[in-house]
């Protein structure tokens, strides 16, 4: 569902309440978080996502179509919590790793499970830009640098919901002006859109009242032979982009894009994920496997950006998208900490493609710009497209 630009610019950005404080732990009430066991549909149980963290309340929000698929999305980080689709059988698999409750959420020591990210995804070396002529030090969480929107990014936050329909779910949140040292209030909307032939489309606009940054992805954490079925190396990938972005050893991007051609970055054909992981490469060292932002060749919602499937289920999902970049990210530093519905987050369990603007663009001329201004509507969509046509990896 698209918002109008003028419909959209007119909508207030006076309402505080609308605005979220740091949760806390004492918001953690006892009897707030039942361990009711997910459907047939292997959708979670709504009342496990009941709560209130500052006064606002978060749930779970059910689209669904006559294909048999199901996305669940909580407004507590904005969040997909499930994703189920038919395989090559016919039976209905869930392809998103994540958990039964939103205590699982809240207490893992991986934030950004399935979440939206922002206001600014991926990473900003040292923390810091400058933004007509002004320098903005950012909230310091990874390294040296800033991930994913800072200490307490937009997963952290309680979205206000809308549901519309069985198919449709609008998701709204005001960041303050400074909130983790990024400059101008913004309003930031995520629509959800579930369609009768099985994509997933998700559309997110963004105002400001002061020159910022915004670079707004979804974190889903993948894996097409179905949540628990093990490693995701066998998975077959083709991302349509001739170069990649190398980076340094904390995984900033160090100058211009180069081309994957002759390196294990090269997902030009169809090839197996884990293929090439023990090849010698400081790239693979660096990011410990796959974590690097690939320059799509196009972009636009009838461009394929990626397509992959499982091995297993015979399930492939294609990307599509408006974003100049998608960020691979092999599953690298799961480190089985954290139980999920199905098992632990093992190592390389599951994979996220992140469609985005490219890592660090705030201090970087030569990459496409990530500055919105006041009067200026900030959009990107991408789609998501589920079918059964397992797709063979190149000899």
């Amino acid at each position: 569902m698209s918002i109008k630009k003028t419909k959209f610019e007119r909508m207030s950005l006076k309402n505080s309440s609308l605005m979220v404080m740091l949760y806390g732990l004492s918001l953690l009430a006892a009897g707030c978080y039942p361990n009711s066991k997910a459907d047939e549909n292997l959708v979670p149980t709504v009342k496990n996502f009941e709560c209130q963290i500052d006064g606002k309340k978060t749930s779970l929000y059910v689209l669904k179509n006559n294909s048999g698929m199901r996305a669940a999305i909580t407004n507590y980080g904005g969040r997909l919590v499930s994703l189920t689709v038919p395989d090559k059988k016919g039976h209905p698999t869930n392809v998103v790793v994540g958990f039964d409750s939103l205590k699982g959420y809240m207490n893992s020591t991986e934030p950004y499970f399935g979440a939206t990210i922002g206001r600014y995804g991926n990473r900003i070396a040292g923390g810091k830009f400058i933004l007509d002529g002004v320098s903005h030090q950012l909230s310091i969480n990874n390294g040296p640098n800033t991930l994913h929107g800072g200490k307490q990014g937009f997963q952290y936050k309680v979205w206000d919901a809308k549901q519309i329909g069985d198919t449709v779910l609008a998701l709204t949140y005001i960041a303050k002006d400074g909130e983790e040292g990024f400059p101008g209030k913004l309003r930031a909307r995520v629509t959800y859109t579930l369609t009768a032939d099985n994509k997933l489309k998700l559309h997110y606009e963004a105002i400001t009242d002061k020159p910022t940054v915004v670079n707004l992805t979804n974190h889903a954490f993948f894996n097409l032979n179905g949540e628990g079925s093990g490693t995701i190396n066998e998975h077959v990938l083709q991302i349509n982009a001739a170069r990649y972005t190398p980076v340094d050893s904390t995984l900033i991007p160090i100058g211009k894009p180069e081309l994957v051609k002759g390196t294990p970055f090269d997902f030009t054909a169809p090839l197996a994920i884990g293929l090439r992981l023990e090849e010698p490469n400081e790239q693979l060292a660096f990011g410990k496997g796959y974590d690097h932002n690939y320059v799509l060749n196009g972009s636009g919602i009838s461009v394929l950006a990626a397509q992959v499937s499982g091995n297993k289920s015979g399930i492939t999902m294609k990307i599509y998208t408006t974003e100049p970049g998608l960020q691979f990210y092999g599953g690298n530093f799961m480190q089985s900490k954290n139980k999920l519905r199905k098992g632990m987050d093992d190592f390389r369990t599951a994979f996220c493609l992140e469609t985005q603007h490219f890592p660090d663009s705030p201090n970087h001329p030569g990459f496409p710009s990530t500055v919105l201004r006041p009067g200026q509507l900030y959009q990107s969509h991408s789609v998501y497209a589920f079918s059964a046509r397992h797709i063979k990896a190149t000899p």
